[in-house]
């Protein structure tokens, strides 16, 4: 698991007052539209970002509670021991019942609460939360650059700088490692790595890489279907590989490799508009190609899924459609 460094983790910025307000639901925060700019990863550390406790500075400038000491719990706290705490500390604390009652304090607490009583939620804070606490004493960025020749350190130390914002630093250590023959999933569990390749397909697509970041997306996706874990997020990894295929990814690849980004595409059931838009352009390079075969074929499925569809006059000759 990588363990950040935690002197500057992320730049402060300043909000707004609904933003500081958003930052105590984590339940709301988690589902803002951020601008394009902002990871996947920070996204989630930013759900659990609040006024106090003792911890790293936050995505939002602020810091990350640990919510097992707002319960006074162990991390190992069952279920049951976290619903048992909740109540107890609501009895001290809630307006109602307790003289000298904090708003705030109950605030924390039924944050906490809300987290860690929902496992999936948890997991994700756990995750986060050990990133943050890494010892000051020891330099975690400068150690990964002391051991760039270590594949591991490589992959590690891409990862650290896309999270820091050092993206051309990122990308020169991934083209140095060797691009996109290079395997961090090998060196990064299966968490970090889709966070990282997410962030480096985001970075790849804005310096004009468009290939290898539609390659890597693709391979995200692939992992999401097996295995769900950007879940909500999914729809962002989609919105930027369509955004490469519609604006970027035809000007870089020749007729052949462009067939297969298509087919790829294909597979996980993207709207009727979108595959058959898809289809028309795989048909019409398909008979550039001289397969009259593949060409028909890919157009009849262009028409099942949109009947008003049209391919080019050259091509629609040629096919004799």
């Amino acid at each position: 698991m990588l363990c950040l460094h935690p002197s500057s983790l992320y730049s402060s910025a300043k909000k707004s007052d609904n933003e500081l307000d958003a930052c105590y639901f984590p339940k709301i925060t988690i589902y803002i539209r951020l601008s394009a700019r902002i990871s996947l990863f920070k996204r989630r550390e930013r759900a659990f970002c609040t006024d106090a406790g003792s911890s790293a500075t936050g995505e939002c400038g602020k810091k990350l509670e640990n919510y097992y000491h707002v319960l006074g719990i162990k991390e190992s706290a069952s279920i049951a021991e976290i619903k048992r705490a909740f109540r107890e500390k609501a009895k001290q604390i809630h307006p109602d019942l307790a003289r000298s009652a904090d708003a705030g304090e109950m605030r924390r607490l039924l944050n906490a609460y809300e987290v860690l009583s929902n496992r999936e939620r948890r997991f994700e804070y756990d995750r986060i939360y050990r990133y943050t606490q890494k010892p000051k004493s020891w330099d975690y960025h400068t150690y990964l650059k002391e051991h760039s020749d270590e594949p591991e350190c490589q992959a590690k130390r891409i990862f650290f700088e896309l999270l820091h914002f050092e993206e051309e630093s990122a990308i020169k250590v991934w083209n140095d490692a060797g691009g996109i023959n290079f395997q961090l999933r090998k060196f990064l569990d299966r968490e970090d790595w889709m966070d990282c390749a997410f962030l480096l397909a985001e970075e790849l697509a804005k310096q004009n890489y468009a290939y290898e970041s539609f390659l890597i997306l693709i391979s995200l996706l692939i992992e999401e279907h097996k295995k769900p874990y950007f879940r909500h997020f999914t729809l962002d990894v989609e919105l930027l590989l369509k955004e490469i295929v519609r604006l970027s990814l035809r000007r870089v690849v020749d007729d052949k490799t462009w067939i297969a980004c298509l087919r790829s595409l294909l597979q996980f059931g993207f709207s009727a508009k979108e595959e058959a838009a898809w289809l028309k352009s795989l048909s019409e390079t398909l008979y550039k190609t001289g397969d009259k075969p593949g060409a028909r074929e890919a157009y009849e499925q262009a028409k099942i899924r949109d009947s008003k569809i049209k391919l080019s006059k050259k091509v629609s000759a040629g096919l004799g459609v």
